[in-house]
């Protein structure tokens, strides 16, 4: 499979052209200010489904509060997610801080070189351990994630389907055939800074390109037809109520999400399923679910927000309770001004423009 790919490729040329560009072009990017293997993981796990200028600020204020592994190891894990707040995807900064437990505690604080150890880590994918081992340890190891896909489906002209898992599979060999082994930091991060600064998914801008001479598709005028991907499933739609709920005494009722699944151990403003209810019984469900009377009010608005697999509809309400306490500990009554200490996903941080 992988030799047939490369028949008659030149990898040591690739290899060169690339490697020359990225040291000549490549973005100054606070990760890379060092080869600290603790930092570029961090940032591998920030920039996952995440852009760059995104992560810029997060990853600065994240290094500087926990700027070693022991330091994010003994953080209380609300903090974490409350440092993690607006970027998404918070089971990445969980697994994580878990991971950073473990090398704290089986690896002296330190960054396993190890491929093995590495890779039993928890949330460290093929590709993680690839970025941390070749971009911190120079070590000839392949790490493909998108970006790489598309960048060898041009170059070597591959029509499989990157959506399928067997396809990643053909890129990862692939890629562990044309890594460097005398620069494989600055070849694996030229690979990445291609596909996201030339070999652009959309209008890739061929003429800038350091590798042309060396790529099958641009050679055949199919560049815009690759990587094939088929398309993935429409997203869910869910419908909610969110509520905002005040006492007399100015103080809002959170509540915290379950421990596992999505957005675990956030918190959130109630949320009522009216697609299973209807909106007539909100009050009555949330009294039996909750043991807490509300008053529904006016509607503030409607936010929307989408996750990789659902899309979240949420009409924001009013509401009133008599109550000043709750014996459900899921919920708790706090003040305006103590949201702040609360790691809140997006949707509901959105809502936070509704409180009075």
């Amino acid at each position: 499979m992988t030799d047939k790919s490369l028949q008659n490729f030149n990898i040591s040329g690739f290899q060169k052209e690339l490697i020359e560009w990225y040291q000549a072009n490549k973005r100054n990017l606070p990760w890379r200010a060092d080869q600290d293997p603790y930092k570029v993981w961090v940032s591998e796990v920030m920039l996952q489904q995440t852009k760059v200028d995104t992560v810029i600020p997060y990853f600065q204020r994240f290094i500087s509060k926990y700027p070693t592994p022991y330091d994010l190891a003994y953080a209380d894990e609300q903090d974490v997610l409350k440092t993690w707040e607006g970027l998404g995807y918070y089971s990445r900064a969980r697994n994580l801080q878990n991971a950073v437990r473990e090398i704290v505690s089986s690896y002296d604080g330190k960054v396993p070189d190890n491929p093995k150890q590495l890779g039993s880590l928890k949330g460290v994918g093929p590709y993680t351990k690839g970025a941390i081992l070749s971009i911190a340890f120079n070590q000839p190891e392949p790490a493909v994630d998108g970006n790489v896909m598309r960048v060898l489906a041009r170059v070597l002209k591959i029509d499989d389907d990157i959506a399928k898992s067997g396809t990643k599979k053909k890129f990862e060999q692939l890629a562990a055939a044309i890594v460097s082994h005398d620069d494989p930091s600055s070849f694996n991060q030229g690979v990445m800074e291609l596909g996201a600064l030339v070999c652009t998914p959309k209008e890739p801008m061929c003429m800038f390109c350091p590798v042309q001479d060396y790529c099958r598709a641009y050679q055949s005028g199919v560049e815009q037809e690759l990587p094939v991907k088929s398309k993935t499933k429409k997203q869910k739609t869910v419908q909610y109520a969110a509520l905002l709920i005040q006492n007399d005494n100015g103080d809002i009722v959170i509540e915290k999400r379950p421990e596992n699944g999505l957005l675990a151990n956030m918190w959130q403003f109630p949320m009522v399923p009216v697609d299973e209810i209807g909106k007539a019984h909100i009050e009555q469900w949330f009294r039996m679910e909750y043991g807490i009377d509300i008053i529904l009010q006016v509607k503030k608005g409607n936010v929307s927000h989408v996750f990789s697999h659902l899309r979240w509809q949420l009409e924001v309400y009013e509401a009133y309770t008599t109550s000043l306490e709750t014996a459900d500990n899921r919920h708790r009554f706090v003040s305006s001004s103590e949201l702040d200490h609360y790691p809140f996903p997006v949707p509901h941080q959105k809502m936070m423009k509704y409180l009075d």
